[in-house]
């Protein structure tokens, strides 16, 4: 997702924003990360996110009555008539929903992703993931412009490509740890394609038609990249210096990768700073 693309590989609300920036987006990012560890069973321990949202301590372990109840939660954010969040987090999500004028759709969007995570391990074909980026991750780029007041169609279809490659970036990043929760994210087609097989996943290095496999994902990421890259020239200001971020830090991911020779099994490959502001530079002269 993007909001652990952000985490990992660049900052989501960096000091040069605006204060009242910082502060919705953090609203939005802590949102986004609660649901994440909701639907991967990485709550904090003793069930009190269960009992904040009126279940039972031993139901925190059930990720899908976990976002059942959450969403209920969430709704209340968006009903002046109803009673305030349970939650804390939702009770200070609400102001910035107000003051930015947000829609519920991508906030629903990501619980959505979340219970599809429980009911999908396996993607069997690229379209099949793209449509569970439109859930997993494009609904925080298009709140990033929400919150930034600078939403248009164009600048929407261009935030999508940029989330979509991210969130394909982090997929190839931590295929052995998305495979310990038995999910994979490459698609079925695509692994017949380049003769891998899921023990082959499972092996201690990547072999020779698996980081084929990752290469030929890799530039697919790195194509949506360059689709979504004009967004960052369509802002000003700090806006534009976010989004080259974004865009900058996932191309020095797609770089380390890379530079891993595409055997991502011994670790996440991770950009240095230097790679990232290079890349960042770039982005905003345009360059790439």
């Amino acid at each position: 997702m993007l909001d652990k693309a952000a985490h990992e590989n660049f900052p989501v609300a960096p000091f040069f924003l605006p204060r009242a920036w910082r502060t919705d987006l953090m609203a939005v990012y802590g949102y986004a990360r609660l649901v994440d560890d909701i639907g991967d069973g990485d709550l904090a321990p003793g069930g009190g996110d269960a009992v904040l949202l009126g279940l039972g301590r031993s139901q925190a372990d059930d990720p899908l009555a976990m976002l059942d109840a959450f969403e209920a939660d969430l709704r209340r954010v968006f009903d002046d008539r109803a009673e305030p969040p349970q939650h804390p987090l939702l009770r200070a999500l609400r102001p910035t929903v107000r003051r930015c004028g947000l829609s519920p759709g991508p906030f629903l969007g990501l619980i959505e992703a979340n219970r599809q995570d429980q009911r999908v391990r396996r993607y069997a074909t690229y379209q099949e993931l793209l449509d569970y980026c439109e859930l997993s991750a494009n609904p925080v780029g298009r709140l990033v412009l929400g919150i930034t007041g600078t939403a248009t169609p164009e600048r929407v279809r261009r935030s999508d490509a940029i989330c979509t490659a991210l969130q394909i970036i982090e997929h190839l990043q931590d295929i052995v740890e998305d495979l310990g929760r038995d999910r994979i994210y490459l698609p079925a087609d695509d692994m017949r394609r380049f003769g891998v097989s899921e023990a082959d996943l499972r092996a201690p290095s990547a072999g020779a038609s698996v980081r084929a496999l990752i290469a030929f994902e890799a530039e697919r990421a790195g194509d949506l990249l360059n689709e979504g890259t004009p967004l960052v020239g369509s802002v000003h200001g700090r806006l534009r210096l976010l989004l080259a971020g974004f865009v900058g830090g996932g191309r020095a991911a797609l770089k380390a990768v890379a530079n891993a020779g595409y055997n991502v099994f011994p670790g996440p490959p991770k950009p240095t700073k230097l790679t990232q502001l290079r890349e960042v530079g770039a982005t905003l002269r345009g360059e790439g």
